[in-house]
């Protein structure tokens, strides 16, 4: 027997099922731990990523006094004579005798010496060419500063960068910025019984998660391309090993699709001991989901990797990603544990005993409430698609109506926010 073949008969020493709760803050803890290196990328490229360091400006916002309004700059009492035009990216000269005005346009640079601005819809001319007319009290410019002063923090590192990020960033005059290099994510699909193309026939079904599970982690913010999906990969202990060693030579995590049990075809355990890998979570407590896996490889360089073992029913599968690869990921970007919103049961949810319960639900965001959707078993994903999230019931309780629960929302598109 080889090496490779004895490690593999053994299995890797797994600690106890963990409750729902501790398994996220397991495997935040180990994702914040390998967070991924810092870069600098152009902001174009940023959309998705994670601030690596706090935002802050460059310069004060604005940088100078600048109008609101089109209109008239004027110094003294008028009627004011005019004596130029300021338009939007110009320094001005500055007005230096009373009675005089200068056209200008919103965005234009004040000029030194004003006293007030015209608007230029409150203004008259006077038979000989000026400017006649009464300035409201208030400045009708914005001053150095207003919006945020030179170095000041705007947004804390492990901020997910979105559109709006994006171009606050370019206001302060940032070019790039320094933000976690993102995942690379690859999937193996376990299972002789899938098909990849066609409807199911004749015992065999269509594999559902191979297409789909690359999707979620794209809005988890991770890089997996279609060369990275693997599978159905044959139901043999050397061709898991293979596979597996093959997609942890580039990835950060490597999700893989059934095999989580002890069955006379279910490898992947004894593929984890043949690679050496350590679990960090070995089943949680929930339903549907169980059971699922999150594993560590640390080479001899340091380097970390990951394999998430994700349950071959579809629900399951999902409920595996968004319990353990959502706050694994969160960790490897270098963001903060995502916070759960809370929403009001319309309708009673059973519990399910000494397991948390994740629930599929529809949100009324108006209202404020989750509306428990049909369609729900393990091996279900009509439901799914329909749903917004997961009501979380937890331990040893029934979710009443008008309950206030917390919900683990599905990922939208890659720097949305989810609530």
């Amino acid at each position: 027997m080889s090496t490779e073949t004895a490690a593999a008969a053994a299995q890797v020493a797994a600690p106890p099922p963990a409750g729902w709760e501790e398994a996220r803050s397991r495997v935040y803890a180990v994702g914040l731990a390998a967070a991924l290196p810092a870069l600098d990328r152009p902001l174009a490229d940023t959309d998705g990523h994670t601030l690596a360091e706090p935002l802050t400006t460059r310069t004060n916002l604005p940088a100078f006094p600048t109008s609101s309004v089109d209109g008239w700059a004027v110094r003294g009492d008028g009627p004011w004579e005019v004596v130029g035009r300021v338009l939007a990216g110009n320094s001005p000269p500055p007005l230096t005798a009373d009675g005089t005005t200068v056209e200008i346009a919103t965005g234009a640079m004040v000029p030194e010496g004003t006293a007030a601005i015209l608007r230029i819809e409150e203004s008259t001319r006077t038979a000989d060419g000026r400017v006649a007319g009464t300035p409201r009290p208030g400045p009708e410019w914005r001053e150095p500063g207003e919006e945020a002063y030179a170095g000041e923090e705007l947004l804390p590192a492990g901020t997910p960068v979105d559109p709006a990020l994006i171009g606050l960033a370019a206001s302060c005059g940032h070019d790039t910025l320094r933000v976690r290099r993102q995942p690379r994510a690859a999937l193996l699909v376990f299972g002789d019984e899938l098909l990849t193309s066609g409807p199911p026939a004749a015992g065999r079904v269509r594999d559902a998660l191979g297409p789909a599970v690359p999707a979620w982690l794209r809005r988890y913010g991770c890089q997996i391309r279609p060369a990275d999906v693997v599978g159905p990969v044959a139901d043999t202990l050397p061709a898991h090993v293979a596979a597996l060693r093959a997609a942890l030579a580039d990835a950060d995590l490597v999700c893989t699709t059934g095999g989580t049990m002890h069955g006379p075809v279910d490898h992947l355990h004894p593929t984890l001991a043949a690679l050496g890998a350590d679990y960090v979570v070995n089943t949680v407590a929930v339903r549907p989901g169980f059971p699922m896996l999150l594993a560590r490889l640390v080479d001899a360089d340091g380097r970390v990797r990951f394999v998430a073992g994700l349950p071959g029913n579809p629900q399951s599968a999902i409920v595996a990603l968004v319990s353990l690869v959502a706050p694994l990921l969160a960790g490897l970007h270098g963001r903060p544990m995502p916070a759960l919103p809370l929403a009001t049961l319309a309708e009673p949810v059973p519990g399910r005993g000494d397991y948390t319960h994740l629930a599929l639900v529809r949100l009324d965001r108006a209202a404020g409430t989750a509306h428990p959707v049909r369609h729900v078993g393990s091996a279900m994903l009509r439901g799914l698609a329909g749903a917004d999230g997961f009501a979380v019931i937890r331990p040893g309780t029934n979710g009443e109506a008008g309950t206030r629960v917390p919900v683990v929302p599905l990922p939208l598109a890659p720097g949305e926010r989810t609530w």
